[in-house]
């Protein structure tokens, strides 16, 4: 026991004896640590911000869109594409196990108008779905029903920015505004999304069998009616990889593509889409980390400095020790012992100024996480340090000849 008490009551004898040359090197590893912490904390808020954004568009939603993904991201015949067709939605609703709902929708871009006030807006022509498979909610009357849907009736639902812009604090619902040349009525309006992922916010909601009849969709060669995406909810998040699969291959016979042919179409889950942001954001936090750990790098490197310093400073006590039968091992011991005791104390300081720092920024500029792993990560650096540059002055420490280590004043 006292073999292993000995070499640490030495080592903190050694830093209370030079207090302020030993707080400025802890010093240096508590803004190394803190900055890890605080850094890598943002990043995992980022994350955390982003997943719960696309997650509140609904975990099981499966959105189809014309055009082509290469490996490589790039999206080929995006915009003109006219693969997907209202045909194409019927189908998947009719042939595909485990789905919910289907919403074909379709989008124009027309100058909404309500008396002096007019604003560009995107008007998507969609069903009744619509509101089940994007996960939304009506904040003030209601969505449009299956009977106007089927009657073509000219009504529509407000995002939440539309109805602002154009009523203030008016209400809304029961009153008549202009897309283009054509009035409809305004049924209701949506509740805010924020800036989620498609948000709806800045559009108008009005029923798609409407929008054809205002010019708004047009028909393939083959008469089927052309649409801009499908949104598809799973009955659960579970099936999503078997429904991408079945709407696949029902795609790809509809449209008669051969076996060597491209997708003429792209679908995308949610899942994908967090995994892929997740990936990003990771790296992006790694890579906060690693700037951050410049910073420890660098106190590392004081812990180094000092602890040469202290070996030449206790050349000459060495020396007695070794002749009063200290081995290597011993004096190699209370330095390494050392260094690590000012690393690690600096890795604790240094977690609860970074978690401090965290609070902060969360309050005041962005969303923050802080996780074990991220404490432990900058502890164990922090330790890992102390080993790493406490090791050559240990070393050092250890390999003086006690005779000229006496000698040296």
């Amino acid at each position: 026991m006292k073999r292993w008490v000995e070499p640490i009551t030495s080592a903190w004898s050694g830093i209370l004896g030079h207090k302020l040359r030993s707080f400025l090197t802890i010093l240096g590893v508590v803004i190394g640590v803190s900055a890890v912490i605080t850094l890598m904390s943002v990043g995992k808020g980022t994350t955390s911000r982003v997943v719960s954004s696309i997650q509140s568009l609904g975990a099981n939603v499966i959105t189809i869109r014309p055009g082509f993904t290469t490996s490589g991201g790039v999206r080929g015949a995006f915009g003109s594409a006219s693969t997907l067709t209202m045909e194409d939605a019927q189908a998947i609703q009719g042939q595909i196990e485990n789905v919910l709902a289907v919403a074909p929708s379709t989008s124009r871009f027309y100058q909404a108008v309500y008396g002096s006030e007019n604003l560009n807006v995107s008007a998507v022509g969609t069903t009744v779905s619509y509101l089940q498979t994007n996960n939304i909610t009506v904040a003030e009357g209601d969505f449009f029903s299956e009977y106007e849907y089927q009657h073509n009736a000219r009504v529509v639902v407000l995002g939440s920015t539309v109805k602002e812009t154009l009523f203030g604090d008016e209400d809304a619902v029961g009153k008549t505004i202009r897309l283009g040349s054509y009035r409809l009525e305004v049924v209701g309006v949506l509740a805010a999304k924020g800036s989620s992922m498609s948000s709806p916010d800045s559009s108008v909601i009005l029923p798609l069998t409407t929008l054809q009849q205002m010019g708004g969709i047009t028909r393939n060669n083959k008469g089927y009616r052309i649409i801009s995406s499908i949104t598809v909810a799973v009955t659960d998040q579970k099936y999503s990889s078997q429904v991408k699969q079945d709407i696949t291959e029902l795609l790809r016979e509809r449209h008669e593509l051969t076996a060597d042919s491209n997708d003429d179409f792209t679908i995308t889950s949610m899942e994908d889409i967090i995994n892929q942001l997740t990936e990003v954001s990771n790296y992006m936090t790694i890579l906060l980390g690693a700037i951050a750990g410049i910073s420890l790098l660098v106190g590392g490197i004081g812990v180094m400095n000092i602890m040469l310093v202290s070996v030449i400073e206790r050349t000459r006590e060495i020396g007695i020790r070794k002749a009063l039968g200290a081995r290597e091992s011993d004096i190699w011991g209370q330095f390494l012992i050392e260094a690590v005791m000012l690393t690690f104390t600096g890795g604790i300081i240094g977690v609860g100024i970074g978690w401090g720092a965290s609070i902060m920024v969360s309050k005041m500029l962005t969303t923050t996480v802080i996780t074990a792993d991220i404490i432990a990560l900058a502890v164990s650096v922090a330790v890992a340090i102390g080993v790493f540059f406490g090791f050559y002055p240990a070393w050092q420490a250890s390999r003086l000849n006690p005779i000229e280590a006496l000698r040296h004043e």
